[in-house]
Formats: C-alpha cells, structure tokens, sequence
C-alpha cells in the first residue's frame, strides 16, 4: 500500500482525537522499536502517521512530533530512551482496550488489505518510505 493509498484510506475513514493519538502512540513504538506488527504493516503505520499528523490528537504537542522526526533522521540510546518515555505514558495514558480497539477498526475497514473493505488475506507489501 502506497503512501497516497494510506491518505485516501484516512479520507474514507477519518480518525477520532484519540485514533490519532494512537496512531502517533504506535509510531513512538515502532521507532524505540518494541513494535511487533509485521515489517509491512509497520511501513504502512508509518504511513498513517505521516497522513494524520496535521490532525488533531488529545495528547501529544509539537514538541513529540519534533521528537519522531528527529528519531526517523537517526536515532541514538539518549533520543530512544526519550522515545520509550514517550510511548510508556502514552500507553499508561491510552488504555489497553483503547488500542485494541483502534487496531482492531483500521484492520476491519481495510487499511492493511489495501483497498478499503475488510481485511480478508494476507497485508499487501508496502512501499518503502522515502
């Protein structure tokens, strides 16, 4: 799935404050890397965070956004340490169940299949980000 198909995907299927907050909760993850989805589902993570981080979320500020860029650049142990910290109160601050539920939809309305419908095969490969 392309970057420009992940766009059209949040288009259809817009993101809540708190989907946005889980999706940057997710990048902070992949980026200490404690992710565990798939190598091309994380491409495409990567990709719904780039999409939604104009959006508005409840919890993180300029400041957590200047920090993913920063670690997406080049990452050492001070800047994944403060990453980790990052995603740890974020997690505390997000429930479980809130999570799971937002995993839960964006694999249901197909973001991970490609096209939008629910997700019935195997994650299409991914591009990889620029």
């Amino acid at each position: 799935m392309s970057r420009v198909d992940v766009a059209d995907w949040v288009a259809a299927h817009p993101l809540s404050p708190t989907e946005i907050d889980c999706a940057t909760t997710v990048m902070l993850k992949i980026l200490d890397g404690k992710c565990k989805m798939q190598a091309t589902e994380k491409v495409v993570m990567t990709a719904l965070y780039d999409a939604v981080r104009p959006g508005t979320g409840n919890l993180f500020d300029a400041a957590v956004h200047t920090l993913i860029d920063r670690a997406r650049q080049q990452a050492d142990g001070a800047l994944r340490d403060h990453i980790y910290e990052q995603r740890v109160l974020a997690e505390t601050t997000l429930s479980r169940p809130v999570m799971k539920a937002f995993k839960a939809r964006i694999r249901a309305e197909g973001l991970f299949n490609g096209n939008g419908t629910p997700e019935t095969t195997p994650p299409i490969a991914a591009e990889h980000p620029a």
